[in-house]
């Protein structure tokens, strides 16, 4: 009778152990899934060029169409009190793109970022590491916004800018997990 009893509890406890570690591997992977939902937030980088300039300049300022078209950019973005504001705005160090952020960072109550776009693949890589999550203004040029959205969405196809065209806003999502994608428009 004890041989039989035995036999008959062994069959029983083995699915508790495997009960056990299927347990235990399963709240692992819900932690993990937990983890990545969290983390998993994308990065949104604005990409523009800076506003039209006045003609024959060293370092020219922006002519009054540049004016009203960054003005423009403030009314679309510089409400610091709703949820999706801008974090961060980064700029080169001519004046025209400095001008061309300054009504914008005033109503945000940020002070730009100056940073040299000559290494391009430099300045994506901060600002993902620096604004992981966030939300940044790029104040670039004719060739630097090209070449920027290119390195940030991975594509490659990315048609350069016009001499007069001042009006092309590129919207970059960065992910963290996954790949990222843009949406090209006018402003």
């Amino acid at each position: 009778m004890s041989t039989y009893t035995s036999l008959q509890r062994r069959p029983f406890l083995t699915p508790l152990w495997l009960l056990a570690l299927m347990g235990m591997a399963g709240t692992f992977l819900l932690i993990s899934i937990v983890w990545l939902l969290l983390t998993a937030d994308s990065t949104t980088v604005i990409v523009i060029r800076h506003a039209e300039k006045t003609a024959d300049a060293v370092d020219p300022p922006l002519s009054a169409t540049g004016e009203a078209r960054a003005q423009v950019l403030a009314r679309m973005f510089g409400d610091a009190r709703q949820p999706g504001h801008l974090d961060a705005i980064y700029v080169s160090p001519p004046l025209r793109n400095r001008l061309t952020a300054a009504p914008l960072a005033g109503r945000l109550g940020l002070v730009p970022i100056v940073a040299a776009q000559s290494d391009v693949r430099g300045l994506a890589r901060r600002i993902l590491h620096e604004h992981s999550g966030g939300r940044v203004l790029i104040v670039g040029h004719m060739d630097t916004v090209p070449a920027l959205v290119s390195v940030l969405s991975g594509a490659a196809d990315i048609p350069p800018l016009g001499a007069e065209e001042y009006g092309t806003m590129y919207i970059v999502t960065v992910p963290r997990i996954g790949h990222a994608n843009f949406v090209r428009l006018s402003y």
